[in-house]
């Protein structure tokens, strides 16, 4: 029996805090690096490459950090739950790289990712319909103008349904625990980016590989102002294929870097 024992309902209880004061301390750090970043020490360099010049409301950025909080906990129950499965043997979490070999490392990170940008941008689809909105995005929307903070900043419902893609993943594909780290992590990053305000890309990137397939804050923050376009989260290749993507970014893009 392993020191600790998740199936022990006090220990899994302490997973789940555990997990929970993690997620949520990445959060802060993330978030907060750029924020301080981008809007404390480097603002004077990067006030024209705002996006969204209106005020935020008064309290926003506390409003988001609770949602957040609330969001943490979501992800440290399924957590728990992820390393309940694990111990029990349920899960195909590997230890040793040695096991798959390391282009088979990069290959499920990879394939990690896109799984996830397909499950999210399908889910954040049917999330914008009328009466699922007001219940579950409606939250995360409310944020108008948009932060880091923000990136984590959704109804607990939303959580959920976010939290759940991984530890569904693990019994699928067999992945390192160092993947599962990592993609959980690089969605905390892309999700700050995505929600900065502030375009920090390169002028060009919009006519670029790297700007035509990968998502940044003028290409959410369309989503955030029109609602029906832009629902990707990492990757634009479903707004592509869907015909969902705005036709207003490469503008909106060239009109923030063209200094």
């Amino acid at each position: 029996m392993p020191i600790f024992d998740v199936s022990n309902p006090l220990q899994f209880l302490f997973a789940a805090l555990g997990v929970s004061f993690f997620v949520f301390l990445r959060y802060i750090i993330i978030a907060g690096s750029f924020y301080l970043f981008f809007y404390i020490f480097a603002k004077k360099h990067y006030t024209h490459r705002k996006i969204n010049f209106q005020l935020r409301r008064p309290g926003q950025s506390w409003k988001e950090i609770k949602w957040s909080a609330l969001t943490s906990l979501a992800f440290g129950v399924t957590g728990a739950l992820l390393l309940l499965t694990w111990q029990k043997g349920y899960t195909r979490i590997y230890n040793d790289f040695d096991d798959y070999g390391y282009i088979y490392l990069l290959f499920s990170l990879v394939a990690a990712l896109l799984a996830h940008e397909t499950y999210y941008y399908w889910l954040h689809r049917w999330m914008h319909r009328p009466k699922v909105f007001k219940i579950v995005h409606k939250v995360h929307h409310d944020s108008i103008v948009t932060s880091p903070w923000t990136s984590f900043s959704f109804h607990p419902l939303e959580s959920i349904l976010q939290a759940i893609l991984v530890p569904v993943l693990v019994f699928i594909l067999p992945l390192h625990y160092t993947v599962v780290f990592l993609t959980l992590t690089l969605m905390t990053i892309s999700a700050t980016i995505n929600h900065l305000n502030i375009e920090i890309y390169p002028k060009g990137t919009a006519e670029n590989w790297f700007g035509k397939w990968f998502i940044g804050a003028t290409h959410h923050s369309l989503h955030h102002a029109e609602y029906r376009t832009n629902y990707g989260l990492y990757f634009t290749f479903w707004d592509k294929w869907m015909r969902t993507e705005s036709g207003k970014f490469k503008e909106r893009f060239r009109e923030k870097t063209n200094f």
